[in-house]
């Protein structure tokens, strides 16, 4: 890989070219140009963005322009994020599988790195752009050259002061040693230090016994066992107690703030939404050429891929991040043939994973909790009308007035769907309807209906200004319904794009399969609705006031935009999202030109009522007074997840992508009322 090997690179249009990749010194940076040189300049990506290797033609690229190479020489590259993928083919089987396995254990390597290790690690390579003679020696401008690119526009006299102090030599460049004092220096934790102080005596040195106070208040298991573990793992000082080691400590996953929809165009979607932990994916399927099913949004700006392509990417990723069952809702377009040929293709390539049958003992009164569905997929479908009965003496919430205004929302939603002239929507195949078990596809009775006769297996979809109705006039029954049965909400139509709306509110009256993500929220309590106590809620264990302070960030990126690299000067917002009475942000003040160490120390208070149901959203963003703030990273969990005392939060690109080594350090309280 050092060497470097010729592989083409696979077009997604077909076609492709052959360019010169080679693995970087650094062990993470791989850089391609043309065979010949001839490329404008070598492009490269980081071996810490690529989220997956798969061997052969396991990607739609490939499957669809890849027949000219051998299967064995072919490989893709998946990136996190919303890159493409990369779909290379190698000249022979052996340089593939070199990649392949040179790349996982780079991945691997990457991994099991500890923060400081990646702190180190990203370092290395900032010195590396900014080392432009390539001496291994940095002068003065070219540390200031360096510390723009870290994010710090430090005074000029400072850091000719830290230079000069580093220079051991007095020849004017830093290197080896002084070099690495410089960057120590720079990455220095003084918020960290100041913790420690507090703990530990005068000696400097924290003994098991004060490391259990810290531990104690940090609220994680404080037996001495558990301290003289820590030190043992963490601490590099021969004397015993801890030292740096804390700070190590605070940094690792233990010092974590978090307790460890619709798709289309290509499999990839589908294989990034279960690896992001979703548990329901939407299938649209239409009828395709040579007898194979495809799937697609009717309408939207979306490409039509095989079926079998899409079910062969769900088995593969199923469960990687989850063990919990995954809900197939089938959108069907497709004739009686093609429906038997997705039945085909389900039981083949799913096997054992696909339900076929209700689980034995299961009391059909109920359904099947997810523990008990574990590593197990599940079909959302229409049976045939032999096999259910409609309810009769169908009631509704609302008059007909309001029924009638329900029905040509529908009908309007309906109308911009493409529907194949020769198939009637009742026309359900055998062999499709007998793989629908627990999540049957039926039309809403009406909430009074529903709660009279409650059909567990039983699964209705609601648009999403349909929910919103029925929660703002009939919100507690709703909630009701939810706590027996799953609903599913869906966007309005006349969306080109396939947008989808806040899934907060309808997350609030239990609604479980929403985009863009599918949560099976369980028994919970809703007293904001009044709804009276009953035997489908637990009790509430009250209002409580989440206190989160902000008190530093570490290394966060830069950003490209019109405006120029200039450094940013960052606030953090703290928001949570619940029901209406809890939603709430507070933000911090900016600091000017400090991308890399900026300190706050500001604390927010909030009031939750209902934290069952609250996410908390830590927001950092660049301070521009003339225009539009600009988003640096972000992290949101459930605020039932958040752990107290002082934390790392490991920030997040926009679309879920690591922004390692970028954290915020804060520390959390929250009380109860």
């Amino acid at each position: 890989m050092l060497q470097g090997s010729l592989l083409w690179k696979v077009k997604a249009k077909g076609g492709g070219r052959e360019r010169l990749f080679r693995l970087q010194e650094d062990g993470v940076t791989v850089c391609f140009e043309g065979r010949f040189g001839r490329a404008r300049s070598p492009r490269s990506f980081s071996v810490a963005h690529i989220e997956a290797v798969r061997q052969g033609r396991q990607s739609e690229g490939l499957r669809k322009h890849g027949a000219a190479f051998p299967e064995r020489h072919c490989f893709t590259l998946a990136f996190k994020g919303r890159r493409k993928n990369l779909d290379l083919a190698a000249r022979g089987e052996e340089d593939a599988r070199h990649w392949v396995q040179g790349l996982a254990k780079l991945m691997g390597r990457l991994q099991a790195m500890s923060q400081m290790e990646k702190l180190d690690h990203w370092i290395h390579g900032v010195l590396q752009r900014a080392d432009r003679n390539r001496d291994n020696k940095m002068s003065f401008r070219e540390v200031k050259s360096m510390l723009r690119m870290l994010n710090i526009d430090m005074d000029d006299v400072y850091a000719s002061k830290l230079f000069k102090e580093c220079d051991r030599s007095g020849n004017e460049r830093l290197e080896g040693r002084e070099l690495e004092e410089f960057c120590r220096r720079l990455l220095r934790r003084p918020e960290l230090e100041e913790l420690f102080g507090r703990y530990s005596g005068e000696d400097r040195l924290l003994s098991a016994e004060e490391l259990q106070d810290f531990l104690r208040d940090q609220g994680e298991d404080s037996s001495l066992r558990q301290a003289r573990a820590i030190i043992r793992t963490y601490e590099l000082n021969e004397k015993g107690g801890a030292r740096g080691g804390t700070c190590v400590f605070l940094r690792s996953q233990h010092g974590r703030c978090r307790v460890n929809t619709a798709l289309g165009s290509s499999t990839e979607a589908y294989v990034r939404a279960l690896r992001a932990g979703c548990r329901c994916v939407e299938l649209d399927c239409w009828e395709g050429s040579d007898g194979e099913p495809v799937v697609y949004h009717g309408h939207t700006l979306t490409s039509k891929i095989l079926f079998r392509d899409v079910i062969e990417s769900i088995r593969d990723s199923a469960f990687e991040k989850s063990p919990y069952p995954v809900i197939l809702s089938l959108e069907n377009h497709c004739g009686l043939e093609q429906q038997a040929t997705m039945a085909r293709h389900m039981k083949a390539i799913l096997g054992d994973r696909l339900l076929t049958q209700p689980l034995p003992g299961q009391d059909p009164q109920h359904l099947p909790s997810p523990e008990q569905l574990k590593e197990k997929i599940l079909v959302k479908g229409k049976k045939l009308p032999e096999l259910w009965q409609e309810p009769r003496g169908v009631t509704s919430l609302l008059d007909p007035e309001e029924e009638e205004e329900e029905e040509e929302e529908d009908e309007e939603e309906e109308k911009v769907q493409e529907r194949s002239p020769r198939r009637d929507a009742a026309q359900v195949s055998p062999e499709l309807s007998a793989l629908v078990v627990y999540c049957q596809a039926v039309p809403f009775p009406g909430l009074a209906q529903a709660l009279r006769h409650p059909q567990p297996c039983h699964v209705s979809s609601f648009s999403e200004r349909k929910a919103r109705k029925l929660i703002r006039e009939a919100g507690p029954a709703l909630i009701r319904y939810n706590t027996h049965q799953l609903s599913r909400v869906y966007p309005l139509g006349l969306k080109m794009n396939s947008a989808n709306y806040n899934p907060q509110e309808m997350w609030n009256a239990g609604c479980q399969l929403v985009p863009p993500v599918s949560l099976l929220l369980g028994q919970q309590p809703f007293p904001h609705l009044h709804v009276p106590p009953g035997p489908w809620w637990c009790l509430c264990p009250g209002p409580q006031l989440p206190v989160p302070q902000v008190i530093t960030a570490q290394q966060l990126p830069k950003l490209n935009r019109d405006k120029g690299s200039s450094i940013v000067d960052p606030f953090v917002r703290v928001e949570i999202h619940g029901i209406p009475a809890d939603c709430a942000k507070q933000q911090t003040h900016h600091k000017l030109n400090n991308g890399f160490n900026p300190r706050w120390e500001e604390t927010l208070r909030f009031q939750v009522r209902v934290p069952e149901l609250a996410l908390v959203r830590f927001v950092v963003e660049d301070y521009d007074s003339t225009s539009c703030n600009d988003f640096v990273g972000q992290f949101t969990l459930p605020l039932a997840s958040m752990r107290q005392g002082y934390r790392h939060i490991h920030l997040l690109s926009r679309d879920g992508a690591a922004l390692s080594p970028a954290t915020l350090f804060v520390h959390v309280r929250c009380k109860s009322l």
